[in-house]
C-alpha cells in the first residue's frame, strides 16, 4: 500500500510547527529506545540468566552433587600444610641419604644454608651435595628425589668425567628444600 506524497504532504502542513516538533521527538524518542536502551535491556536480561544459573550452581553445591570450586588461597594454604615444617628438615634430609645410599651413589658432605624466601615466605634450605656414581644411578637418584620429596627443588646439576672411558661420574646437585615456617 503506496500512500501518495500530496497527501502526506497535506497531512503534515495540518498538523503545525507543534505537531512537527512533537512527531520529531516521537521519532527521536523510538531511535534512542533502539540505539540505547535495547542493548542495555539486552544486559540486563543477560545478568539475570546468569544469576538464575549462579543461583542454580549454588543450589547444586550445597546439596553436594557439584564439588564446591578451590580458592586459589585455598590452594596456597593447603600447599604450605603439606610442605615438612622446619624441624622435620633433617628428616627430608636424611631422605635424601638414604635414597642415595638406595642407589650406591657417593655422597659427599655437602653444604647446607637455611634461610627465608622474600617472596614466599617459606624457610628454604639450600643444599649443595658432591656426588660420585654412574649415569643411569644418577639419573634413578634423581628421579626418586623428585617424586618422593615433592618440597625439593632441583636447581643445578652438573656431572663430569675424567676420562672417557669412565663409567663413574662426579659432579655437584644443587637443590632447594622448601619448608613451612611452623
Amino acid at each position: 500500500m503506496r500512500i501518495p506524497k500530496l497527501i502526506v504532504h497535506e497531512y503534515l502542513q495540518g498538523l503545525g510547527v507543534t505537531g512537527l516538533a512533537g512527531l520529531a521527538l516521537l521519532v527521536l524518542a523510538l531511535g534512542y529506545a533502539a540505539v540505547g536502551l535495547l542493548p542495555g535491556w539486552r544486559a540486563l536480561e543477560n545478568l539475570s540468566q546468569q544469576t538464575r544459573d549462579a543461583s542454580a550452581y549454588l543450589a547444586k553445591v550445597e546439596d553436594g552433587t557439584v564439588a564446591a570450586p578451590v580458592v586459589p588461597q585455598r590452594q596456597l594454604d593447603d600447599f604450605r600444610n603439606k610442605l615438612p615444617s622446619q624441624p622435620q628438615a633433617t628428616l627430608a634430609i636424611d631422605k635424601i641419604y638414604a635414597m642415595a645410599a638406595q642407589e650406591q651413589i657417593t655422597l659427599a658432605r655437602g653444604e647446607y644454608a637455611l634461610g627465608v624466601d622474600p617472596k614466599t615466605h617459606l624457610a628454604r634450605y639450600q643444599i649443595l651435595l658432591p656426588v660420585r656414581g654412574s649415569y643411569p644411578q644418577l639419573r634413578r637418584f634423581l628421579h626418586a628425589l623428585l617424586s618422593q620429596l615433592p618440597a625439593v627443588v632441583l636447581e643445578d646439576v652438573e656431572f663430569q668425567r675424567k676420562h672417557i672411558a669412565d663409567t663413574e661420574l662426579t659432579g655437584r646437585i644443587r637443590l632447594t628444600l622448601y619448608l613451612s615456617r611452623s
